[in-house]
């Protein structure tokens, strides 16, 4: 189960390797519950250095990092600025990097962010601000470049560099292959890099091909480097650059040399780090039953043996001696662990009636149960759990949706412009409609959308929303749109989560007082509008915790199209039949605006329909692998308690 911890770390320099839980690790890194808490103590180192630089009458050289990585460090300076009396006067910046060509007033431009999220919030003097200049000649690139990097010399170095690190293990834009002594320069981008980058530009295509950077050998010359990493997309990499060799196909393996560099990462960062995903290897553990759960089925996929044929020899050999001394014999172990996954699997997501539900994840009381399923997108509820969704309806509970967002931003300018041509012809007398229509024929890339494109896209997003929930037998007086105000800002950036989105939620949850909710766990993005949807409904649930209803709620999360929670985590397991992974490619298919042109699909070409029918049927596999029965697809689920 998930719970939060507000427990305080320090982020102060030690050297990597020094201990043993950490002696595969070869870059000193300290790992938070959330990135809230790791910004916050980044903010206060760079704070104390303005401050101690100040007191000797020196300039603090900062290198920055753009990126949603360090938004919350930004915003936390900004604070103290506001609240605290901190001073940037004696500051000077240098940025790391700059897409080209590219303008500074341009939206999706690094000048653009760094004056929205922190140079228009502090007293820093203009002069002493240093962006890559993205609309420099051609001609004039190579010296810009040279003067770049001297200026930074001129001022003594970077005292202070904050990074962050792409999927490729670039720092700043220094793609796979820069060298280690490599100085600020044009590079051309990976393509994954591009991919990543390609929801804030709506589509790859629009992504710039080039940037400016600060070179590898700059960043190395700052007397401290912070990066910071949120969310397991970013896991992979993070244990490539912390744990393996040092190599130019991942430029942040470089920093394994620096003398004093601290890697800032949350929970999903962290994943895979041996100390993290087989902490057994490493050291002695205190074997909780979530740990053990998670060796045993770590084993089973390691070996290729169903958990029931685990042998003693197979505990021994991967350094899980002490867990057997503990339990015993491998016999007694393996049962143990493989009824706890059995009872995780059940066809009755909301509690089968007259029935023990001693071994269920779920009560069988009472038997039609008022339920609440936060949709963070318009389609997230088909997609994420449509065959759970379709099994609480066939199993009358009184299931109600709630849409968070209006989903507009995801709706091309060519399918609204289809819409728009459509009701311009059936009323041509109307002006709206001609208004929508010239402007997204005049629409240039800068542009963000009218209030009434915005609305069109919205209103498509919505009428697709109430044919899938039609198709699985809801009545449109249970499908709720929230439209939460801090997505509606037009563009790919949104506000900070405010009360009135917590209201918002709030609101519903009281008016429905629901026995289960189900909400999408994606923790992957710290900055995505998952996470933000569910941060949400968190503080809804925390300020509604004394009200009598509440006593009586459970709340399951599931995942989105990228991610699944792991085998261990799973606590409850809903199973679909062939026919119902065709219902629920069904209902996934009346969201037609998101089909055959996916916006933010990642790295991942696959439409969302066949990612989650793959990520459904490797579910059950797993299953089926560690000895358990075997189905066409499974939806897991694990619990939230507050």
């Amino acid at each position: 189960m998930i719970k939060a911890s507000k427990k305080k770390i320090s982020i102060a320099y030690t050297e990597a390797g020094k201990f043993e839980d950490t002696r595969f690790e070869k870059i000193h890194n300290v790992i938070f519950d959330s990135s809230f808490e790791g910004s916050y103590l980044v903010a206060q180192e760079i704070a104390s250095l303005i401050r101690e630089k100040q007191a000797s009458n020196a300039q603090c050289v900062l290198g920055l990092a753009t990126g949603s990585s360090p938004i919350k460090v930004y915003e936390e300076l900004v604070r103290m600025h506001k609240e605290e009396g901190l001073s940037f006067s004696n500051v000077v910046t240098f940025n790391l990097d700059e897409y080209y060509p590219m303008d500074k007033h341009n939206i999706q431009s690094y000048h653009y962010f760094m004056y929205e999220h922190l140079f228009n919030h502090i007293d820093i003097l203009p002069e002493n601000i240093n962006i890559p200049d993205g609309k420099v000649s051609s001609k004039d690139l190579y010296q810009y470049c040279i003067d770049y990097e001297m200026k930074i010399k001129a001022h003594g170095g970077l005292d202070f560099q904050l990074l962050g690190i792409g999927r490729t293990g670039h720092i700043g834009f220094n793609e796979p292959g820069s060298h280690l002594n490599s100085g600020t320069r044009s590079i051309t981008l990976d393509h994954i890099t591009r991919v990543d980058a390609a929801p804030s530009f709506l589509g790859i295509d629009n992504v710039p091909r080039k940037a400016i950077t600060m070179g590898i050998g700059t960043v190395r010359k700052a007397k401290r480097i912070v990066l910071l990493a949120w969310g397991v997309n970013k896991a992979e990499i993070l244990r490539k650059t912390i744990e393996g060799e040092v190599t130019s196909n991942v430029p942040a393996t470089y920093l394994q040399d620096h003398n004093k560099t601290t890697f800032v990462l949350d929970k999903g960062a962290s994943s895979e780090l041996t100390r993290v995903k087989t902490p057994w290897l490493v050291r002695s553990c205190v074997w909780s039953e979530a740990l053990k759960l998670k060796a045993v089925v770590w084993l089973s996929e390691l070996t290729t043996k169903s958990i029931l044929k685990l042998t003693d020899k197979d505990y021994n050999d991967n350094g899980m001696s002490g867990l057997l001394t503990e339990e015993g014999t491998a016999y007694n172990l393996n049962i143990k662990m493989f009824n706890k996954l059995q009872h995780t699997i059940t066809g009755w997501p909301g509690g089968k009636p007259n029935a023990d539900d001693t071994y269920r994840p779920e009560r069988k009381t009472p038997e039609r149960k008022r339920v609440i399923i936060f949709s963070p997108h318009p389609d997230d509820d088909v997609i994420s759990m449509g065959g759970t969704f379709d099994r609480l309806v066939e199993q009358g509970h009184d299931v109600h949706i709630a849409y968070q967002t209006s989903g507009n931003i995801a709706v091309s300018d060519e399918e609204a412009l289809k819409f728009a041509e459509i009701a311009h012809l059936l009323n041509k007398d109307s002006d709206n409609t001609r208004g929508v229509i010239d402007f997204l024929n005049l629409k240039t890339d800068h542009d963000i959308d009218s209030l009434e494109v915005r609305k069109l896209k919205g209103l498509i997003r919505r009428s697709e929303s109430y044919a899938s929930t039609r198709y699985l037998g809801l009545k449109d007086s249970n499908v709720h749109f929230l439209d939460m105000p801090f997505y509606e800002t037009g563009t790919i950036r949104k506000n900070n989560l405010s009360q009135k989105d917590i209201d918002i939620v709030s609101n519903i949850i009281e008016e429905i007082k629901p026995h289960q909710i189900y909400a999408a766990g994606d923790l992957a993005d710290p900055h995505g509008t998952h996470k933000v949807c569910l941060d949400a409904v968190f503080a809804a649930l925390e300020a509604l915790k004394p009200k009598a209803f509440m006593d009586d709620c459970w709340v399951w999360l599931y995942r989105g199209a990228w991610h699944e929670w792991e085998s261990y985590e799973i606590e409850m397991a809903v199973p679909m039949s062939p026919d119902q992974v065709l219902k629920k490619r069904h209902a996934i298919f009346y969201h037609q605006s998101q089909k055959d042109g996916v916006m933010f699909q990642g790295d991942d070409y696959r439409e969302f329909w066949v990612r989650v029918e793959d990520r459904n049927r490797l579910t059950a596999e797993k299953y089926n692998a560690l000895g358990l029965a075997e189905y066409a697809a499974i939806e897991a689920f694990k619990r939230y308690c507050f």
